[in-house]
């Protein structure tokens, strides 16, 4: 029903939320020198396949909540009205790294990816497969599409995309050099994953989305219901506890 809540959703994402921060601040304390060893967060899979996991984790948690948003009938000024907040918070990060990291600030992060994948989603994949995210046909479509936009970056690249124009399609010859990187192809994929797991679930275990969650797990739920506010201000505030703290040492 719109409107409805689903606390261990909320929960899913809230430990995506507290894995991002955690590994943000590891960054930061990496970045500020206060790291010891000093680690190789670009190179090091201990830190890469950190950053994976959580990218993918957000994503997985895009497409189920895209799915309770399609099934429940959101409309379509709730959507924009929630795009426009994520597109506008995109901007502002890419602003907002340009003054700290000049050289590699950011022009398609893992903000500016969602607000194109909602886009695509809502208006190229959904209205396609009908109001039933559940039916084997929709399952087909979903999972396909997602797999195809997976493995796209590794069965075709060109040297056209790697402009920053075109850095987010993900079909560049080599990563660019930015603090954030979230490219359509091939994080398209999970998004649709999660939507065609978030259409099932709907209609085949409502009762395990709707289900009570436990006492120890609300602090995630309460995290998880705002991703968008602490996304923005973390950083921030991480950053700016650290510079003080060296500036008081």
């Amino acid at each position: 029903m719109p409107g409805e809540r689903f606390d261990r959703l909320d929960a899913l994402r809230g430990l995506a939320i507290v894995w991002m921060v955690g590994f943000h601040f590891a960054y930061d304390l990496n970045h500020f020198r206060l790291l010891q060893p000093p680690q190789q967060f670009l190179a090091d899979p201990f830190w890469t396949l950190q950053r994976t996991s959580i990218v993918s984790l957000f994503l997985l948690c895009a497409g189920l909540g895209q799915a309770v948003a399609v099934q429940a009938g959101q409309s379509a000024g709730r959507f924009w009205r929630r795009w426009a907040q994520v597109a506008a918070c995109a901007l502002l990060v890419s602003a907002g790294s340009a003054l700290v990291f000049p050289q590699r600030w950011i022009s398609f992060g893992v903000l500016h990816g969602i607000a194109v994948m909602l886009v695509l989603v809502r208006l190229g994949v959904a209205p396609r497969l009908g109001g039933d995210l559940a039916t084997a046909r929709a399952q087909a479509w979903l999972w396909g599409l997602g797999a195809l936009a997976l493995v796209a970056p590794r069965l075709w690249q060109h040297p056209l995309f790697d402009q920053r124009w075109g850095w987010g399609v993900g079909l560049g010859t080599h990563l660019p050099a930015t603090e954030d990187y979230v490219p359509v192809l091939p994080w398209l994929g999970v998004l649709l994953w999660g939507l065609a797991i978030g259409g099932w679930l709907l209609t085949h275990r409502r009762h395990w989305l709707t289900g009570a969650l436990p006492s120890v797990l609300r602090p995630l739920a309460w995290l998880g219901a705002r991703p968008l506010r602490i996304y923005m201000l973390h950083q921030p505030l991480l950053f700016g506890l650290l510079m003080a703290w060296q500036a008081l040492r």
